[in-house]
């Protein structure tokens, strides 16, 4: 492995997004999982709870790194030789080592576990970013190392956000606002779906959005009942629906906004389905406040629903966390859900994007959104834009 390179000192945590004392803190609540689960570290390797640790953030993080988070003292990060400098300018601690390409990181890092002296190592594996095959060459090369399951630790530390991660998330709500706005002036028959895009995406990063971990959805016509799909040059024709969606992001936090557009006058179902998801909405948000289980909200809008008689055109949960996001997904889907089973309690400084949409599959989508914080009372939207079905 090679030695750890000397940077200039005025280099270290420079870059960092938040100052040291609010990364200590988390590694100290992290540390104290650690003693109560008998680990002697934690082994992270998902570049969102990297960062949520560390500080590290990189577009450079499809090449192996790992944080090793020991019970007691500093972390220590492993990464890529090219990705040195951009480490020591995030991280709040001076462990910083790498490996250079044409090397085994999975050796690397076997040498950097064994000279911490840990015999007890938590791993995550219910991470997405390490593959089995990288998985089973760490496992290899940690042979004689006890290997626990570590998955989720972080996760529930993430959970709930503290001021300094709250006010990035409504920095990025205003950017996210702004590119919206952008994109439903940008609606009208004859306008290119990429027009639409390059409208929303300049808005957002003009206004201050960074990079943003998911391509804004920009679908238009029948391709709008597609879930997911985007923009693909399509010229909008009178009697389109125009389905928007975009997360934007500052230092990494992202919050996330949803908007539907018609061009002309919307059939009847198309604006009943409109009503009910504006409705459906409206019933989440009230029924979100501390110590109510987030299967609450997903079923207030879930009744709305069905009693409109659209279970068939929604048939998903009805929201999601939001927070640190890197690609593929803008948002904490993975730590908590807002649908029918998931008992955990909500808690002030929680915050979620909750997408209500109906589709008419392969004709059209309507919906609505709004990211959230969750407050002492009740929930805190992000966004003052109109809600309503825009027609062009």
């Amino acid at each position: 492995m090679n030695q750890i390179l000397q940077t200039p000192a005025a280099l270290a945590g420079s870059a960092a997004v938040f100052p040291a004392e609010e990364f200590r803190a988390r590694a100290a609540a992290l540390q104290v999982r650690l003693r109560a689960e008998g680990a002697d570290a934690l082994l992270l390797t998902g570049p969102e709870n990297i960062f949520w640790t560390a500080g590290r953030q990189t577009a450079g993080y499809f090449a192996f790194q790992a944080l090793i988070m020991p019970a007691e003292g500093e972390p220590v990060l492993l990464v890529r030789q090219l990705e040195e400098t951009g480490a020591r300018a995030d991280a709040w601690f001076d462990g910083v080592h790498t490996w250079q390409d044409g090397q085994d990181p999975a050796a690397a890092l076997a040498a950097l576990v064994r000279a911490q002296g840990i015999e007890r190592l938590a791993v995550e594996r219910s991470g997405w970013f390490v593959s089995p095959d990288m998985m089973g060459r760490i496992e290899t090369a940690l042979s004689g190392v006890s290997l626990l399951d570590g998955s989720g630790w972080t996760e529930a530390l993430r959970a709930v956000k503290s001021p300094r991660e709250l006010a990035a998330l409504r920095l990025a709500a205003g950017y996210a606002e702004a590119g919206m706005a952008a994109a439903i002036e940008a609606c009208r028959a004859g306008a290119s779906e990429n027009t639409i895009a390059a409208a929303m995406t300049a808005a957002a990063i003009e206004a201050g959005s960074e990079a943003m971990a998911m391509e804004p959805l920009v679908s238009s016509g029948p391709r709008s009942g597609i879930p997911h799909a985007t923009w693909r040059r399509r010229l909008l024709e009178e009697g389109d629906g125009v389905f928007l969606e975009l997360a934007a992001s500052h230092d990494r936090y992202h919050a996330a906004l949803m908007r539907s557009v018609w061009i002309g006058t919307p059939p009847e179902t198309a604006q009943q389905m409109m009503d009910t998801a504006l409705r459906g909405l409206d019933a989440a948000l009230a029924a979100m406040r501390p110590g109510v289980a987030c299967s609450v909200p997903h079923e207030a809008a879930q009744q709305v629903i069905d009693a409109a008689g659209f279970t068939a055109a929604f048939r998903k949960r009805a929201g999601y966390s939001m927070g640190a996001a890197f690609a593929p997904d803008w948002g904490e889907g993975a730590i908590l859900s807002l649908f029918t089973g998931v008992e955990t309690p909500l808690e002030p400084g929680m915050v979620f994007h909750l997408p209500i949409t109906l589709r008419d599959y392969g004709r059209f989508t309507v919906g609505v959104s709004e990211t959230v914080i969750v407050t002492e009372t009740g929930a805190e939207p992000l966004s003052s834009l109109p809600r309503q079905i825009t027609l062009r």
